[in-house]
């Protein structure tokens, strides 16, 4: 099997930066798309930054010019930087990840989440 291990979370003060990475591990094949979403307190999970492995990015709007997404294919990682952080962006982040794993003589793909990482943004 597949998993994702987040880290990077924390406390910080409204204007700072927190930097969350996600690492893929397991009998992997090959990692396509990589992204992160968020999800408030009664609030919907909602996506905040995807990647392709070749490098395309898409944010959402209230995080573009703030946030950068990036990846490091060799080590099956992706990362996310967030500076000007506001109270606003205080969630539970979580990694996702279109993986292939080798089972035998078949090749399998599957969205796979990551455990989710706290970060609070504090007024």
């Amino acid at each position: 099997q597949v998993h994702l291990v987040e880290s990077g979370g924390g406390l910080v003060q409204a204007g700072g930066s927190l930097s969350l990475s996600c690492a893929a591990s397991g009998n992997i094949f090959s990692v396509d798309d990589m992204a992160w979403y968020r999800q408030a307190p009664g609030k919907q999970r909602e996506l905040v930054a995807a990647i392709t492995r070749g490098g395309g990015t898409n944010y959402a709007d209230s995080v573009k010019g703030r946030f950068t997404i990036s990846r490091d294919n060799a080590k099956n990682t992706v990362f996310l930087q967030m500076n000007s952080l506001e109270p606003e962006d205080t969630a539970v982040y979580y990694c996702n990840a279109e993986i292939s794993y080798r089972d035998l003589d078949q090749i399998h793909t599957l969205y796979t989440w990551g455990q989710g990482t706290l970060v609070t943004v504090s007024s």
